[in-house]
C-alpha cells in the first residue's frame, strides 16, 4: 500500500450545471473507478457545493450518508461517493491513504457541473481523508476545497486505546478480519501495511490554512475521546481551526442528528 503525492486528477465528462440528480461513474488519478451522485439544491441554483466523505465501511446509499445529504441539499448542492472498497466502488480500502485520491476526483466533478465553491466534509475516515486532501491539495486550482470540515476524525494513526479501535485493526490488519470486512461489512480492504506511512492528521491541519477548518467531535465518542479533536485544534495553531464539542454525541455520520446537520450545512455552505 503507497501513500500519494499530490498530482493530476481525472475530470469528469460532464461540463455544465445539472438541474437534476445524477449517478455516474468516476474515475482517479490511479485508476480506480468510484461511484458518485450529483443532487442540486433544492433552494435552487447555487455556487456552493458540499462534497461528503464518509466513514469506513459506509457508502454513498447508506442511510445515514443519504440522510446528511437531504439535509446539505437544502442550503447547497450534494455530491457524495464511495471510497475504493466499499458500495459500488472499485478497488480495496486502503483506510485512509489513497482515499485522498478518491475525494480529488469528487472535488473536481463538483466543479466540472459549474460550481465555483466547493466545500468538503468527512466523518472518521473521512475525516482523515478530508485533512490530508485539504493539506495536499491547497494549491491545486481543480481539486483543492474552498473550506473543511472534519467530524469525529482521528488525530494520530494506530491508534487503539478503545475497544471498538481494537476490533477495527483486527478487521484491517488480520486475514480472517478482512474476510468478516468483506462479507459482514461489505467493504475490501487492501491486504499491504502502508509503506510509507501517509501523513497524519495532526501533521495534515498545519498545512491547511487559511482555508477554513471546522472539527467537530461528540463528547460520547466511543471510537476517540476528546484528545484526538483538541490536538488537531492545537495543530492548526491558534485562530486557524473552529472546535465544536458535541455534547451526548457518539460517532460520525450515524450519530449527526438533524440540528448538527443543519449547522454543518450553514457553516460549509459560509452562512
Amino acid at each position: 500500500m503507497s501513500s500519494v503525492a499530490e498530482g493530476p486528477f481525472c475530470r469528469s465528462i460532464v461540463s455544465s450545471l445539472t438541474p437534476a440528480p445524477l449517478r455516474t461513474m468516476l474515475r482517479t488519478d490511479d485508476g480506480v473507478r468510484i461511484e458518485a451522485v450529483y443532487e442540486p439544491c433544492t433552494a435552487g441554483s447555487v455556487a456552493t457545493a458540499i462534497v461528503v466523505a464518509h466513514g469506513f465501511t459506509g457508502s454513498v446509499d447508506r442511510p445515514a450518508v443519504r440522510r446528511a445529504a437531504q439535509v446539505f441539499a437544502q442550503r447547497a448542492a450534494v455530491v457524495t461517493f464511495s471510497f475504493r472498497g466499499h458500495g459500488g466502488s472499485g478497488g480495496r480500502s486502503t483506510v485512509g491513504d489513497r482515499e485522498v485520491l478518491d475525494l480529488a476526483a469528487a472535488v473536481e466533478w463538483a466543479r466540472s457541473l459549474g460550481h465555483t465553491r466547493v466545500v468538503t466534509v468527512g466523518f472518521s475516515m473521512g475525516g482523515s481523508v478530508v485533512l490530508r486532501h485539504a493539506a495536499m491539495h491547497g494549491g491545486r486550482k481543480e481539486a483543492h476545497t474552498d473550506a473543511v470540515a472534519a467530524v469525529s476524525a482521528p488525530a494520530r494513526w494506530y491508534y487503539r486505546g478503545t475497544a471498538p479501535m481494537r476490533r477495527l485493526h483486527w478487521v484491517v490488519s488480520r486475514p480472517l478480519g478482512r474476510v468478516v470486512g468483506r462479507f459482514g461489512l461489505g467493504t475490501r480492504i487492501h491486504p499491504e501495511e502502508w509503506n510509507p506511512v501517509p501523513l497524519s492528521p495532526t501533521e495534515s491541519v498545519p498545512l491547511i490554512a487559511p482555508t477554513p477548518l471546522l472539527i467537530v467531535h461528540g463528547d460520547r465518542d466511543p471510537y476517540f475521546p476528546l484528545d484526538h479533536p483538541r490536538m488537531l485544534a492545537a495543530a492548526a495553531g491558534e485562530g486557524q481551526a473552529e472546535l465544536w464539542l458535541e455534547p451526548g454525541m457518539g460517532h460520525a455520520e450515524n450519530a449527526a442528528d438533524e440540528a448538527l446537520l443543519g449547522r454543518l450545512a450553514d457553516w460549509l455552505a459560509g452562512e
